[in-house]
């Protein structure tokens, strides 16, 4: 119970305004989950942060149908962007405010797990078949030799960037990050800035593209012994690193964007450079078609030209299922359903290439390498699926723990870029600060 109520306050620290309650106690039914012809029969709450069209309508699509198939089931579908979905599960804990079932992020489920509010689906998993999942991806959440989540689709952050402004300039595409950053400031002309720096202090951004940096010498964010580490002389150098680009490549505004804010501008083609996942293709094809021939991506920078490449995120988004929930077994047999393959196809078809299969026996198929972004795009696919098989979520480099989890969700580090940009603050200093904000946050579940 002290874990749980630390995990709660933890969440609550950094969260603004707090969303009002959505009721979902109130959604419960009191019947059983079969009635007595065997026929599922109750009421779910399904929370999910699939906020973009296409895959929602899947998600909707698909749980009409379940409803048809299952006329005693009722799934009311409520949906969060990531960052109000941690503020509502954390701060709705304690009163039960929490769904039947969710989506999650790696960092999210370890937190969930410290908490005790989840089942274990290893049963699910059993029945779609556990050597279909990767070993990494079932680990991140694993403990004390269950899982408690199993993951719907899976990316990695890779470089994008832009063909046309490189080949204008006489550039090729930058292998380090010396090059890179010298490529940034070459592109930053005619109303294209050459790489946004976001650290907006909602999202995890400024986390993230620091430990791009910090990852790309073998380094992490955590210690062996998962303490905070943001003063190490690597650490520094990638904090240095950022904030040049920001001086120089980046628009002012971005000391406060977020992770949505940041990928407009590439979209747009307002920005030569950026990290994403295969998201970036559909974004872009959407807001700038006529630019949609002259991206792609390739790995992350590296720190020598010669050294080898490696992975620094890796995304298995994940779901769950609530231990609050009165019917697990639905919320079971709904996730089962999104696995079935003609289901799972269109879903993936969504947003082809931005979510990438984390089962076995999809990517193989005609039906998956006919679709034509597929095809237009095989050089990503190729890089992403790369990247993803060797990166890990944030932090968990070092294994899944709820370090990791606090790493990205609590907004410290994000807060350091803002300190020293806007106040001038010095560099080491405002890393030893948050260093100890963290270690402080950490504490507080031990």
């Amino acid at each position: 119970m002290k874990r749980k109520l630390a995990i709660l306050l933890i969440g609550t620290m950094l969260v603004s305004s707090i969303l009002s309650g959505c009721g979902q106690g109130d959604n419960k039914s009191d019947s059983k989950t079969a009635d007595v012809s065997g026929e599922m029969k109750g009421d779910i709450t399904f929370w999910h942060s699939f906020t973009q069209g296409q895959r929602l309508d899947v998600i909707q699509a698909t749980a009409d149908q379940f409803m048809e198939e299952n006329p005693g089931v009722k799934i009311t579908i409520e949906t969060f962007s990531w960052g109000d979905f941690y503020t509502k599960w954390t701060t709705g804990l304690a009163s039960g405010n929490v769904p039947d079932m969710s989506t999650a992020l790696p960092g999210h489920v370890v937190e969930m797990m410290d908490a005790e509010a989840l089942v274990s689906v290893d049963d699910l998993i059993d029945e779609i078949g556990r050597d279909r999942f990767s070993e990494s991806a079932l680990s991140e959440g694993e403990k004390d030799g269950s899982c408690y989540s199993l993951p719907l689709y899976s990316h990695a952050q890779v470089m994008w960037y832009r063909k046309d402004l490189l080949k204008e300039a006489g550039l090729e595409v930058p292998k380090t990050w010396k090059e890179f950053a010298e490529a940034a400031k070459a592109l930053t002309k005619n109303g294209v800035y050459g790489c946004s720096f976001p650290c907006g202090s909602n999202d995890l951004m400024g986390t993230r593209f620091l430990n791009f940096y910090v990852r790309s010498e073998g380094g992490s964010l955590l210690t062996d012994d998962l303490k905070a580490d943001l003063t190490s002389d690597l650490a520094i150098d990638g904090i240095n690193y950022w904030l040049d680009i920001y001086k120089n490549c980046s628009p002012k505004d971005s000391v406060n964007y977020a992770v949505l804010d940041q990928a407009t501008l590439f979209y747009q083609g307002k920005t030569a450079f950026d990290f994403n996942s295969g998201f970036q293709i559909g974004g872009v094809e959407t807001n700038s078609p006529d630019l949609s021939d002259q991206i792609d991506c390739a790995m992350l920078p590296k720190i020598n030209a010669d050294d080898p490449d490696y992975g620094a995120e890796t995304s298995n988004i994940p779901m769950v299922v609530w231990q609050n929930s009165e019917h697990p077994e639905i919320c079971k047999a709904f996730i089962k359903k999104l696995y079935d393959k003609d289901t799972y196809m269109k879903f993936l078809e969504a947003t082809p290439v931005g979510m990438l299969p984390s089962i076995t026996g999809i990517s193989d198929t005609p039906e998956y390498q006919k679709n034509e972004t597929v095809k237009k795009f095989s050089n990503a696919v190729d890089v992403i699926t790369k990247t993803m098989d060797m990166g890990t979520a944030i932090g968990f480099e070092k294994g899944p723990s709820v370090e990791a989890g606090l790493l990205t969700s609590q907004g410290i580090i994000e807060s350091m870029f803002q300190d020293i940009i806007t106040n001038g603050t010095d560099v080491k200093k405002a890393a030893k600060t948050a260093e100890d904000k963290l270690n402080e946050v950490f504490s507080s579940i031990q």
